[in-house]
């Protein structure tokens, strides 16, 4: 695998049911509830998705997982995951393939910069073999306690909002509209501190995010709609992910 020495991961499709059922209880682990390794994270967009798992190439634990889901163009957006907290009438018209990842998580306790690295990459030849031209999805903070992450918020509204043409409108019932909210100027390092590593990825690439978050008290998290236009995509970046994934 070109650019990660001595691989200590591979990313693979879910195979089979059982594959699947692995997935969820890792999201359960990292979601709902790391003391009981039972439970399962199931709803019913796991069956019309395609699943990522990476594992450890030494023993083949599962250290990470993501789910996606591939669509035509803006007009198949009610049938996403995000649909059911945004409201993206905005997006409809939007004529290139899109694909929603969702409910990616890595094992709670495992800090490995090379996993993250992995799971974009998988996202890259998946957008590559597809001809993909939009990436979205929802990137949860942990916990609803929004004054936690104020300057994080702050920073999105300054400098990742969605252009006014795609922006996501609000339709869930519990939201914080940090861009109207905030008044503070972002302390940097404390929002990069606090930003999810995932979210700092879409950033970094050239997404952006709705001008609100939705207060998720089931699964415990803060999430903003993200999009990313593969055309966005800084080209040394990008390329440096298509070398991962062809090694």
């Amino acid at each position: 695998m070109v650019g990660l020495r001595k691989p200590k991961y591979r990313a693979r499709l879910a195979r089979n049911a059982e594959d699947i059922k692995a997935a969820q209880r890792l999201r359960y682990l990292a979601f709902v509830d790391a003391a009981d390794p039972d439970g399962r994270d199931c709803d019913a967009f796991d069956p019309i998705c395609r699943h990522i798992l990476i594992e450890e190439v030494r023993g083949g634990r599962l250290v990470c997982c993501f789910r996606l889901l591939p669509l035509d163009c803006g007009q198949d957006l009610p049938k996403s995951y995000s649909a059911q907290y945004y409201e993206l009438s905005r997006l409809h018209d939007y004529p290139g393939r899109m694909v929603e990842m969702g409910r990616f998580c890595i094992l709670p306790g495992l800090r490995d910069a090379d996993i993250l690295r992995l799971a974009w990459s998988e996202m890259a030849r998946f957008v590559d073999e597809n001809g993909v031209d939009m990436l979205f999805g929802c990137a949860s903070f942990h916990g609803v306690d929004a004054d936690a992450y104020a300057d994080a918020f702050a920073m999105l509204r300054d400098r990742h909002l969605a252009p006014k043409r795609w922006l996501p409108r609000v339709k869930a019932p519990d939201v914080f509209r940090f861009a109207r909210r905030l008044r503070r100027a972002p302390d940097a390092k404390r929002a990069m501190l606090t930003m999810p590593p995932l979210l700092r990825s879409y950033l970094a690439m050239g997404g952006w995010v709705s001008d609100h978050a939705v207060v998720d008290r089931d699964l415990g998290t803060l999430h903003v709609f993200t999009g990313l236009e593969i055309a966005d995509i800084p080209p040394g970046r990008a390329a440096r992910l298509r070398a991962i994934a062809g090694g």
